[in-house]
């Protein structure tokens, strides 16, 4: 997967992504993801070296990529990109051309920005979008997380169906490019 960096204008000011780098940011990464905010990301006991292992993993990966989000310039979110036909869902639906698979989290803050997570999930949106090639984007959030489902719904997300994965009972769901652009009032096209 090819990486990219992008800026999405948002009412909460800048956002840009940029590929993760893994030797870099894994002790940032390490704070977000043991942080009880995180704990829908499943790595709450995780040691610096699993975090780095992982991203090194993802980076090194054909099919799964990982992009460090910032706000204003400052880290604020991170986004992972993979192809469901190969990575994480693999055996749990069939696949089309065009899906493309997405995970997000914020970082733990004490400064609340109303409208920043449905920021930061539109512009993640739009930034799989820009990718001609994608048609739905596919996502598998714990059936529990009630909260990232209203903003998956926010965004055009259907849920399909639970699925059983091996870390956790997961809601498929599913978001078209048209889907996303009436959701959002956003044009996808160049």
């Amino acid at each position: 997967m090819s990486p990219s960096t992008t800026t999405t204008r948002t009412a909460v000011g800048p956002l840009t992504l940029r590929p993760l780098d893994p030797r870099t940011d894994s002790e940032l990464l390490h704070r977000w993801v043991t942080d009880p905010k995180a704990a829908f990301w499943m790595m709450q006991d995780a040691k610096l070296q699993d975090v780095e292992r992982e991203y090194m993993a993802i980076a090194a990966a054909e099919h799964h990529d990982a992009f460090l989000g910032l706000h204003d310039g400052e880290p604020a979110f991170l986004m992972e990109r993979y192809e469901p036909a190969h990575v994480e869902l693999v055996g749990l639906y069939e696949p089309l051309p065009g899906d493309i698979g997405m995970h997000f989290l914020t970082a733990p803050s004490e400064i609340r920005i109303p409208g920043f997570t449905r920021a930061v999930i539109t512009a993640v949106m739009a930034f799989l979008f820009e990718d001609p090639a994608v048609e739905r984007v596919v996502v598998e959030p714990d059936v529990r997380n009630t909260a990232v489902h209203a903003l998956n719904e926010a965004v055009g997300f259907v849920p399909e169906r639970e699925i059983d994965k091996p870390e956790k009972k997961a809601l498929l769901s599913f978001c078209t490019r048209e889907r996303f652009e009436r959701a959002t009032g956003r044009s996808t096209r160049a």
